[in-house]
C-alpha cells in the first residue's frame, strides 16, 4: 500500500487485483442489482487508484476501503432511485431498446468509442474517462496522476478533440 502511495504504478495494480474480489463481494451484498454491484465495485477501485494519496493511515488501509466501498454503493444506490420514476404516457412509446437497428448502433458507437480510446495517449484516455465518464474534478485527476491541473486539463481537450475526430471519421466512412 505504502509504494502505491508512493506512485509505484505496480503496487497500485496488485493493490487493486488483491483487494477486487472483496470489493466485488461487499458492492453484491451492499446493493441488490448484479450489475450496480458490478459497476459500483469498478467505481470503488477507480475512485481507490484517485484517492490513495488521502489516505493518511489513521486506521486500517482495509477500514478506508470498506468505507470507501460502502459510500461508492450509496452513491449508486442514490443515483438508482432517482432514476426510478413513474413513467410518462410519452415514455411508453417505443424507444431504442425496442429497434434492434438502434441497439446495434449504440453498440457499434461503444465499440468505436473503446477503440478510439485505445488509440490516443494513455494519459489522454485515462483523463478523459475519469472526467468525463467517472466525473471526477481536475483537482482529484491531477492529484492522483502527480500532474498540474493545467495538464490534466490539457489532456483532457487534446484527448476528447482526437476522440471527436476519430468519431466524425467513422460517420464518413
Amino acid at each position: 500500500m505504502r509504494r502505491a502511495k508512493d506512485g509505484d504504478r505496480r503496487a497500485l495494480e496488485e493493490l487493486c487485483t488483491r483487494h477486487a474480489p472483496k470489493v466485488e463481494r461487499l458492492a453484491r451484498h451492499l446493493l441488490r442489482d448484479p450489475e450496480d454491484a458490478r459497476d459500483a465495485a469498478q467505481e470503488a477501485l477507480a475512485k481507490l487508484c484517485v484517492r490513495l494519496k488521502q489516505f493518511r493511515g489513521e486506521a486500517q488501509f482495509s477500514t478506508w476501503l470498506h468505507r470507501l466501498v460502502v459510500n461508492t454503493c450509496r452513491d449508486a444506490a442514490d443515483r438508482r432511485r432517482a432514476r426510478v420514476h413513474e413513467p410518462l404516457a410519452e415514455d411508453l412509446r417505443a424507444g431504442p431498446q425496442d429497434d434492434p437497428a438502434a441497439v446495434a448502433g449504440i453498440s457499434e458507437l461503444r465499440r468505436e468509442l473503446c477503440d478510439s480510446l485505445a488509440r490516443i495517449s494513455r494519459e489522454q484516455a485515462r483523463v478523459v474517462v475519469l472526467k468525463d465518464a467517472l466525473g471526477y474534478s481536475f483537482e482529484e485527476i491531477a492529484e492522483a496522476a502527480g500532474m498540474p491541473v493545467g495538464t490534466a486539463k490539457c489532456h483532457a481537450h487534446r484527448g476528447r478533440n482526437r476522440l471527436r475526430e476519430r468519431l466524425e471519421e467513422r460517420d464518413v466512412a
